[in-house]
């Protein structure tokens, strides 16, 4: 198991971020990933434009996991429509 900073960004309206962030932790929990800290940083302007969207919905996660599940979670979280975009960071290195 490693340790595991996640931050990950949804539409900024209120409904689709309930709903991608409930997405995440189903994900996150199907793929026994334990949550030791989350972090809602709010809404934020965006660098660039995702999706034709100016401002995002930030939430922050520390995750511990196997590597492999992390793979698998990337692929998962880049189809779905809810995640605009999400990072991975393995702080160990």
């Amino acid at each position: 198991m490693r340790n595991y900073e996640f931050t990950v960004i949804f539409d900024a309206n209120d409904e689709k971020m309930k709903a991608g962030l409930q997405f995440v932790t189903d994900a996150l929990a199907k793929a026994g990933v334990e949550i030791t800290k989350q972090e809602d940083m709010g809404v934020k302007t965006l660098a660039y434009q995702i999706n034709k969207q100016e401002k995002g919905h930030y939430v922050y996660f520390e995750l511990s996991a196997d590597p492999a599940k992390i793979a698998g979670l990337s692929h998962e979280f880049q189809l779905s429509t809810l995640v605009l975009k999400f990072l991975f960071v393995n702080p160990e290195k």
